[in-house]
């Protein structure tokens, strides 16, 4: 029997997550754009919801398409309250749509949000080393960090708590439990 981390528990969409998707470490703008927006949606909610709703999502926000979602306008924003397929939180969405422009703006100063974002790290995971899911923190100093600079960049919906998911997701860190078998395979990244 697979031993992974407690978390996905039984739901065969959270286990595909788990065991393809979270940790891997992600350097394409477009992807890390997806999660930001992603667990920016999740504010309040599980993100067993989100995923569920990622490929409506895909399909509402033109595939996370930075440069076209920066320009949607009222006519866009309507459409998107009215999509039953996404959460229709307008703050949701209108923060989507500023944050594609302060990722423009960091794309224009940094050349990618891949380099800005993986500076935080020195360009490498943080291999952690959890034995249980309940030393796992929500946030970090480093994820507060992340968070103040991102405001200060006209972000929204980036909390410490929501930075440091999305480092999760994005591979920045490493926590998946010792135990998982995604542990040593993602702990290779590293190398």
């Amino acid at each position: 029997m697979t031993k992974r981390c407690t978390w996905p528990g039984e739901d065969p969409l959270y286990i595909r997550y788990h065991d393809r998707e979270w940790g891997i470490p992600i350097h394409s703008d477009r992807k890390l754009f997806e999660f930001l927006i992603l667990e920016g949606a999740q504010a309040g909610l599980s993100w067993i919801t989100v995923l569920k709703k990622r490929p409506a999502y895909r399909k509402a926000f033109d595939n996370f398409d930075f440069n076209k979602v920066a320009r949607y306008k009222e006519r866009k924003i309507k459409q998107l309250l009215n999509n039953t397929g996404i959460i229709r939180n307008k703050l949701k969405i209108r923060s989507a749509i500023s944050n594609a422009k302060a990722f423009i703006e960091v794309r224009k100063e940094f050349g990618t949000f891949n380099k800005y974002i993986w500076q935080f790290v020195d360009g490498k995971p943080i291999q952690n080393c959890f034995k249980d899911m309940n030393d796992i923190p929500a946030t970090t100093e480093l994820s507060d960090q992340i968070s103040k600079d991102l405001k200060k960049r006209g972000f929204n919906f980036v909390g410490s708590t929501i930075v440091y998911a999305h480092m999760q997701a994005t591979g920045m860190v490493n926590d998946h439990t010792m135990d998982c078998f995604r542990y040593r395979e993602i702990n290779r990244y590293d190398d």
